[in-house]
């Protein structure tokens, strides 16, 4: 099982509306993803706050659909 590509930055988007997403499939496999995330939703949060954020977004399917997603997250500049 797979997630592409669109399917993980539309369910990030939909949690962080303001998030600029870039993804990167690090295997060519749809299953081991880089993502690249900045939102305005992380601003005083710690990186592991942040993170939660993230993979909340993605929900059960972390783990299943998605197996991997290494993450870097920021706050607009």
């Amino acid at each position: 099982m797979a997630m592409a590509g669109a399917e993980i930055e539309a369910r990030i988007k939909a949690a962080l509306p303001d998030a600029r997403v870039t993804l990167t499939d690090l295997a060519g496999d749809d299953n081991h993803w880089a993502a690249h995330i900045v939102s305005a939703a992380f601003v005083g949060k710690p990186r592991v706050a942040q993170h939660k954020l993230v993979y909340a977004a993605i929900g059960n399917d972390m783990g299943g659909a998605l197996h991997a997603l290494q993450l870097t997250t920021a706050v607009p500049t």
